[in-house]
């Protein structure tokens, strides 16, 4: 599309009261900066600009680079930033859309909507408003007597009759590029805030003849975050986004308002989630799986049938008809195939569990191989770091480890072997032989009697 984006990224925050810039503060696991640039790249943009600022390294850290970005040495209010882009414009001539990188609910067709009216009707420029249930902090669009906007008010600058109007500025703009910068140089910042405002073109604009519109959007979604409290707010809109946009594509939440999601999960249709699940990063949740109670997955994939309940499950791979749970912990690295179970109070860490094999209860499982149709016994684990390195334990296809088994690796159970329950096993076990390593039982007649007089 034939127009520029300019999104502005420099200001400090303070109401944060954080390190951490805030257009990179999370909603839903991602930085409010980064839906803004989605959004902004479907309209295909024929270039990009983010004015960066306040703690700008973390910014350019995020994105990778400088480029496309520029400095705002000293914060001096919106319109100055805007200002700061204008040797960055080269020739072109077309539309220009400014909007700020902390409103991470805006969506792609509202911003198409914007630069489609603008491309229809060939104003100097158009801007977003809303008219939300409370408009306090927010810029008043005042509008004359034929209805026409007029010209945009700060909070902080208006009276009690101008704060009584409802529709808000959204702080989005399309603008005819000549006429923003003619405009950007004639504001002053002659305000509380001694700030050079982008609002102020709507009335210098006006006041040269020029025609200013208005699209008014949904208030959730023009929602700018300022604060921690306006954080979580911007968080409780988008996951219920995210949990409708799943139920759409034919998931099943069970209470959706105690599931937490980030932006990228993937769930298939017929997949039902429980309550008070965790579906974070990366995670793909396939066709008909069966999620929680009490699960948080991070950046793994549970295959089709599976069931996960009372688990943390953390860069790992569950296949299908796998069972995980309750109360188990599937470390990084960990791949369980098709039908394995990891059960109760069961870890599993850098390990691979093969097709069937059975991890029931009470067991550790780290640096490990584990063949076909496998049974580790109840208490067992593999013994994988001597203090300094760890080792690799291997179990092929049908082995059984007896309860209580130690697995002190490096260590080889051939397949069709069996350990004996108590067991220390420190040397490798043949195919199909029994492996027993424990002391003698000894019985004292009479002891636990004599004990007790």
């Amino acid at each position: 599309m034939n127009i520029v984006v300019i999104v502005l990224a420099a200001g400090e925050g303070t109401r944060m009261k954080s390190d951490l810039p805030k257009v990179l503060q999370p909603v839903a696991g991602r930085p409010m900066l980064a839906y803004v640039l989605d959004a902004c790249e479907q309209l295909s943009p024929e270039r990009r600009l983010i004015v960066v600022g306040h703690k700008h390294e973390q910014v350019l850290a995020w994105l990778g680079g400088d480029a496309g970005t520029v400095h705002q040495r000293e914060q001096r209010g919106t319109g100055h930033a805007v200002l700061m882009t204008e040797p960055f414009m080269g020739e072109f001539e077309g539309p220009v859309l400014v909007l700020a990188g902390d409103i991470p609910l805006i969506e792609p067709d509202t911003l198409k909507t914007l630069v489609d009216i603008y491309n229809r009707d060939r104003p100097a420029a158009i801007i977003l408003t809303a008219v939300p249930e409370d408009p306090f902090s927010y810029g008043r669009v005042l509008r004359d007597e034929a209805g026409v906007v007029d010209r945009i008010v700060e909070e902080k600058d208006a009276t009690a009759g101008e704060k009584a109007v409802k529709e808000i500025n959204a702080g989005i703009y399309c603008f005819d590029r000549r006429r923003l910068y003619d405009a950007l140089a004639s504001i002053k910042n002659e305000n509380r805030q001694s700030e050079f405002y982008l609002t102020d073109v709507v009335a210098i604009l006006r006041s040269r003849g020029e025609t200013v519109l208005a699209h008014q959007a949904d208030a959730d979604e023009i929602m700018g975050v300022n604060s921690r409290a306006e954080l979580a707010g911007a968080e409780a809109v988008m996951q219920g986004r995210l949990r409708r946009r799943l139920m759409d594509n034919g998931a099943t939440f069970v209470l959706p308002e105690t599931t937490y999601l980030t932006a990228d999960v993937q769930i298939e249709p017929d997949a039902t989630i429980l309550p008070g699940c965790w579906l974070e990063g990366k995670t793909r949740i396939g066709r008909g799986a069966r999620i929680g109670p009490g699960a948080r997955i991070i950046d793994s994939v549970v295959g089709a049938g599976a069931t996960v309940q009372y688990a943390v499950l953390n860069d790992c791979v569950a296949e299908e008809e796998v069972d995980i749970g309750p109360y188990c912990s599937i470390r990084p690295g960990t791949v369980l195939r098709r039908g394995a179970k990891a059960g109760t109070f069961v870890e599993i860490k850098k390990s691979e569990i093969g097709k069937g094999s059975k991890v029931p209860h009470l067991s550790y499982i780290g640096d490990a191989v584990i063949g076909e149709g496998v049974n580790v016994g109840a208490g067992s684990i593999t013994c994988n770091y001597d203090g300094a390195h760890k080792h690799r334990t291997i179990i092929e296809d049908g082995a059984f480890i007896g309860s209580d088994t130690m697995l002190i690796a490096p260590v080889r159970v051939g397949s069709g072997a069996v350990t004996g329950a108590g067991s220390s096993i420190t040397k490798d076990v043949p195919p199909d032989s029994l492996a027993v390593e424990r002391s003698e039982q000894k019985v004292v007649p009479g002891w636990a009697k004599k004990r007790r007089k």
